[in-house]
């Protein structure tokens, strides 16, 4: 497993539908620019929805 970059940030990703904050993941900032989406299960809707990062 790799080390964690001194450009990597935590990011927390939100429910498009209901705008709960389910999850927090890592991404580096200086590859990545744009925001993350990702499919991701919400527990309070019961089903898969888009997550965006806030």
């Amino acid at each position: 497993m790799g080390i964690k970059g001194k450009n990597d940030r935590m990011v927390v990703l939100a429910c498009e539908e209901c705008k709960e904050r389910n999850y927090t993941t890592t991404k580096n900032k200086k590859n990545i620019k744009e925001r993350m989406e990702l499919s991701k299960y919400c527990p309070r809707c019961q089903k898969h929805t888009n997550h965006k990062e806030t």
